[in-house]
């Protein structure tokens, strides 16, 4: 899994390639608990992840929990399959998806 961040007025952007399995999801978020501060909004763009376990949707919980309360949180470029996965947990009806 690779994490690409960037910030602009306040909107922390994160484009995140391959798997968010039970070995990468600490990575994602210690990474996104490292850019909270300062971040109003979070954009986590899904267009290059091939795959979510459930340690990735506890992950998404967490931020979406954080967000909730600065700004807001959006998952944008969802590929069908990820989308699957969102709507069979239910986490499409939780979670902003463009």
């Amino acid at each position: 899994m690779d994490i690409r961040k960037t910030t602009d007025s306040g909107t922390l952007s994160a484009a995140i390639t391959g798997r968010i399995d039970t070995t990468t999801a600490p990575a994602l978020e210690a990474e996104l608990k490292n850019s909270y501060d300062g971040c109003e909004a979070l954009v986590l763009d899904f267009a290059d992840v091939e795959y979510i376990s459930s340690a990735g949707l506890r992950v998404l919980l967490s931020a979406q929990k954080v967000m909730t309360q600065k700004g807001g949180m959006k998952l944008i470029n969802v590929s069908g399959d990820i989308m699957e996965i969102f709507e069979v947990t239910g986490f499409s009806d939780i979670l902003t998806i463009e």
